[in-house]
């Protein structure tokens, strides 16, 4: 399992020209499911994004303010998108492979797990359309930027 998480101001998602999921505050996460993914790895990725200490604390530290708080402590949002092109494979060319991520109708499960598992622990999680195009408008709050994958962790 493959997530980007971008700390964020704010972020949407709009399908079709109406919005249909935003949050202020909180983390963007875009979602690559690969083949053999199941419970282990998404209760690791969950745990790692939500416990992922990337928010500044109110309080200086020696000058500036580290990043030290989870999104759980700021009490934001959690915005959810599938993106199997994160198993884009591109080592034998310059058109992707997509041949590690896992085939769409179990990946949609294993996306709507995550979410599940995700809304268990933040109050506030919306997502985008599995499968759908999807325009993804993000403000990047730093920017903060964090690459987690299960298989190299």
């Amino acid at each position: 399992m493959r997530a980007v998480v971008q700390r964020v101001s704010r972020a949407s998602v709009t399908i079709d020209g109406a919005i249909v999921s935003a949050i202020d505050r909180g983390l963007l996460v875009y979602l690559g499911i690969g083949r053999g993914d199941a419970d282990r790895e998404r209760a690791w990725m969950v745990e790692k994004i939500v416990g992922l200490r990337i928010f500044p604390s109110d309080l200086p530290h020696e000058g500036e303010r580290k990043m030290d708080r989870s999104v759980v402590d700021v009490s934001g949002g959690v915005l959810v998108v599938s993106q199997f092109t994160l198993y884009g494979d591109v080592s034998r060319g310059r058109r992707p492979s997509f041949d590690g991520a896992m085939p769409p109708a179990d990946a949609e499960r294993e996306y709507e797990k995550f979410v599940e598992a995700v809304r268990a622990k933040i109050a506030r999680v919306v997502t985008g359309k599995f499968g759908a195009h999807m325009l993804v408008e993000s403000v990047n709050d730093g920017p903060v930027t964090i690459l987690l994958d299960t298989r190299t962790s």
